[in-house]
């Protein structure tokens, strides 16, 4: 008697190799999916982050601050005599004055820090006495830099120190003092910690600075131009200048620290700062008439 057949029937030569491609299909795409980074990296023209040139943010927040708080605290006091005239000509003559003299100090700063950074460079470079000296202290200097500071071994800094100071020595005679030479840069940059000025930072920093200083405080005295009353005017003026206080101070804190909690606080301190100033020019001015 047959005995029945309750076993699997043995599949086909055709299936097992389907049934191996499929699996061998899965196990390709499983592989290329693992190996797909988690977060996708944007593209080149898509959420990159912003640069800034963080001289000319200084002097913009320097100079539109001081606009902002000097002539309006002289505006509103001069308001208190009751002569729209008279606050126009004071106030004009304060900004035109300010602006020069904000300008003027900044083109003396950047200047006197690029004299001083000059005048650093060849004391430094000029400690030498020969070239054997120069050569041996230029490794040592390096050394103490990327092991003191940066807990680096030596014997994991020696190529790059050899790199640094071949490519030094490989410069023309003239240009291995200079502020060309990889080693005065690296030192300048990372043990003196100065950075190399420059050239135009000067007026740029004065035309910057004095600009913004005199758009700042031409807003608040806008009111005085179109009004006859200057206690009208004062109040106008008030209502304006403390909207560009809270609204310059909180993109001044959110531009540098890229937070809302900081940009509200900045908002708060420049407007009690610009308060101050204004309601003590007011009262000295209201006391004195």
């Amino acid at each position: 008697m047959q005995q029945p057949n309750y076993g699997a029937t043995k599949p086909s030569s055709d299936t097992h190799q389907l049934n191996q491609k499929h699996i061998m299909d899965m196990y390709h795409d499983n592989s290329e999916a693992d190996n797909q980074p988690l977060i996708q990296k944007p593209h080149d023209d898509e959420n990159q982050p912003s640069t800034y040139n963080s001289d000319m943010i200084r002097d913009i927040i320097i100079g539109f601050a001081d606009g902002l708080t000097v002539p309006f605290a002289l505006t509103a006091g001069l308001s208190s005599l009751g002569s729209t005239k008279l606050v126009v000509m004071g106030g004009l003559a304060e900004l035109f004055s300010g602006c020069i003299s904000m300008g003027l100090g900044a083109y003396l700063a950047a200047s006197t820090e690029a004299e001083s950074y000059a005048h650093r460079r060849d004391e430094f470079l000029g400690a030498y006495s020969s070239d054997e000296e120069r050569r041996k202290c230029k490794k040592e200097r390096v050394y103490g830099v990327l092991t003191e500071r940066y807990q680096i071994s030596r014997e994991a800094a020696r190529p790059l120190v050899e790199e640094l100071v071949a490519k030094d020595c490989c410069q023309p005679s003239k240009e291995k003092d200079s502020v060309s030479s990889p080693w005065v840069r690296f030192v300048m940059d990372t043990e003196l910690k100065l950075e190399a000025p420059d050239v135009n930072r000067a007026w740029i920093s004065a035309l910057t600075m004095g600009l913004s200083y005199f758009i700042g405080g031409l807003i608040p005295m806008i009111p005085y131009f179109l009004m006859e009353k200057a206690t009208e005017a004062l109040i106008i003026s008030i209502a304006i200048t403390v909207v560009i206080l809270l609204v310059f101070g909180y993109i001044k804190n959110w531009v540098m620290i890229r937070n809302k909690r900081a940009g509200l606080r900045g908002a708060l301190q420049t407007l009690v700062i610009g308060a101050l100033a204004a309601g003590t020019s007011y009262v000295i001015v209201r006391a004195l008439d």
